[in-house]
């Protein structure tokens, strides 16, 4: 059985990994051609996609014949090999020396940082497009293992017999489709099996925003840019605040570690262009809270149909986190939960008692007067889970260095709890915060 391309191994592939699905469950793709496949596989299973790079390490002077692999803290030499070609210490060393620096380069370009993905305690799916030798596959799997991850699976769409046997002893559960005895070599096995490009990992790993356009009441239509990453476990909705929009940097600096998270985000305008002009000059729309309020349950409504089945949090801004809190009481059944960053939540008034959805308030720790209003407000929470959590050292905007990047992981972490999918590391246990 031949695959017309990556995609379409992925998705015979994500059939036999039905299984694996789970709140716990991360899909890596091994770098660059397991990463299209394993992107059907995190379509199916609705988890997190990341990227797990591992290198091929070439002989001296042949570098398509491989002696061995090289993963983040892992080294796998073929003993038989380098006795084979005569490749001395010193040569292996220079070769793994560039591969290492090829591997980080990677994962800076890919994940916005040298470090690989944090698997503690997951169930990984490892993805490959095929299984010839297995060497990268196999110190793909003991770098892992230095993570302690639950469980690893390795998934791929067609491998050698021997070495598919291999791998079962070093991975917990090995899932391929095809394992043939005349395998030959893994590109026999597709119609297309080009060459994959750091910009089409670029492409998956990040997904564009779609421009949609929102219908409202009065005639009015919001802009917003939705992001959906692929295996997206909940979509984020951006209720910004005072004199801002969709194209807040802060608040799309948060949409970007959210969706790196793997979740969905919907940034959009809760004022016209026109409600814009008069509020530059005015100042009054900012603090419509009804009016923003009424706009987000709007937005709420519109994402529960266009991602049916996904659960939907809510992010708010200053006087956009009231409008994040009236939406969830008035949408109590849609808004699992909600996030606000150096919000007003005291505006929400009256509807505080009836918000049912778990509330994380993040505010600067020299914020003394947002604090108190923040202190009020939550004192009213009297339906929900809900918790005030100070950034240490910051004041209004979260301007100061590492402050937006911490609010932005603590908001990955609380949404990622709530919606039940995988996310980054807890920064709360930095000496940084308190509660």
């Amino acid at each position: 059985m031949a695959f017309r391309d990556r995609r379409d191994a992925g998705r015979r592939l994500a059939e036999l990994c039905k299984r694996c699905e789970g709140a716990d469950t991360v899909v890596l793709g091994l770098a660059r051609g397991g990463v299209p496949v394993a992107a059907e596989v995190a379509r199916a299973l609705r988890a997190p996609l990341d990227v797990m790079v591992a290198r091929k390490i070439g002989a001296p002077g042949q570098p398509e014949f491989g002696i061995g692999a090289i993963a983040p803290g892992v080294r796998v030499l073929d003993r038989g090999s380098v006795a084979a070609v005569g490749a001395t210490t010193e040569e292996i060393d220079q070769i793994v020396a560039d591969e290492e620096q090829e591997m980080q380069r990677r994962y800076v370009a890919y994940r916005g940082s040298p470090a690989p993905p944090d698997v503690f305690g997951k169930r990984v799916v490892l993805v490959d497009d095929g299984l010839a030798t297995g060497v990268t596959a196999r110190a793909a799997i003991r770098s892992l293992r230095k993570q302690e991850p639950e469980r690893i699976t390795l998934a791929v769409p067609v491998g050698a017999p021997e070495s598919v046997d291999a791998m079962r002893a070093e991975a917990d559960e090995v899932i391929v489709v095809e394992a043939p005895a005349d395998f030959r070599a893994v590109g026999a096995w597709y119609d297309s099996f080009d060459q994959t490009s750091d910009d089409e990992v670029l492409a998956i790993l990040r997904p564009s925003p779609r421009a949609v356009r929102i219908p409202a009441s009065g005639g009015v239509t919001l802009d917003g840019d939705l992001t959906l990453p692929p295996g997206a476990r909940g979509v984020v909705v951006f209720a910004h605040g005072s004199g801002s929009s969709r194209f807040s940097p802060r608040n799309r600096f948060v949409a970007e570690v959210l969706q790196r998270a793997g979740l969905g985000t919907l940034l959009l305008d809760l004022l016209t262009p026109a409600e814009e002009e008069v509020d530059e000059r005015t100042r009054e729309l900012r603090f419509d809270v009804p009016r923003l309020a009424e706009r987000t349950v709007v937005a709420v409504d519109w994402v529960a149909r266009e991602a049916p089945g996904l659960p939907v949090g809510a992010f708010g801004s200053s006087t956009g986190a009231a409008a994040a809190l009236l939406a969830a009481a008035e949408r109590p059944a849609l808004v699992r939960t909600v996030v606000s960053r150096g919000g007003r939540p005291d505006l929400a008034g009256d509807a505080l008692p009836r918000v049912q959805a778990p509330t994380l308030l993040l505010v600067g720790g020299r914020d003394e007067g947002v604090i108190e209003l923040n202190e009020e407000a939550a004192s009213r929470l009297t339906r929900c889970h809900h918790e005030l959590v100070l950034i240490a050292g910051a004041t209004h905007l979260f301007e100061e260095p590492g402050a937006l990047d911490e609010v932005a992981h603590v908001a990955a972490q609380w949404f990622g709890n709530h919606f039940g999918s995988f996310m980054l590391p807890d920064p709360r246990s930095s000496p940084g915060m308190h509660q």
